[in-house]
């Protein structure tokens, strides 16, 4: 154990492959102003997710974002986000049914998926739906709204706006916050 942390705490990456230059300007144009340069190291930070983007906009409250949060959480530690595997040409056509695709490996994740369909209950069917979209897959809010149904863009950004509120109001409810 002793050598694995002097190999740690030795650790050099090597110089030719450190990238300490930040985000390119046209990077942070994309993020549209939603971004922090830290003090004390200059390290960019940029949050540009449609929810932070929501709470520093005022579009939703603080108490909003911590519920959604919340439910983001719990679907990722549910182990309900997508995830990239690798492509085995070995594999193709075979089915592996072993690895119990698509239920839960832990005890940890049999309790986040526990609260998430909890919330899912609470939310409803049209509240589960946007909030999945924008808070988890996030997809901006207009693009909700169109994939709703809306085609002006006002009408599309209010009417997912509208939803994400109440379900992220249902949800404080339901944690007590």
């Amino acid at each position: 154990m002793a050598k694995i942390k002097e190999a740690i705490e030795d650790f050099r990456p090597d110089p030719r492959l450190v990238d300490e230059r930040g985000p390119t300007n046209a990077r942070l144009r994309k993020a549209d102003g939603e971004y922090e340069i830290g003090k004390a190291t200059g390290a960019v930070t940029v949050r540009d997710a449609p929810l932070e983007m929501m709470l520093s906009r005022k579009v939703i409250t603080e108490k909003q974002y911590q519920g959604l949060g919340k439910y983001r959480i719990h679907w990722f530690n549910g182990g309900l986000a997508s995830s990239f595997g690798g492509m085995d040409p070995n594999h193709v056509f075979a089915s592996d049914i072993s690895n119990f695709s698509g239920m839960a490996k832990t005890e940890r994740q049999v309790f986040h998926r526990q609260q998430w369909r909890a919330a899912n209950q609470v939310m409803g069917l049209r509240g589960t739906w946007i909030v999945g979209k924008v808070v988890c897959e996030e997809v901006s809010a207009e693009q909700a709204g169109r994939e709703m149904g809306w085609a002006n863009r006002p009408q599309a950004v209010a009417a997912a706006t509208q939803l994400l509120r109440d379900a992220a109001d249902r949800l404080c409810s339901l944690w007590g916050m």
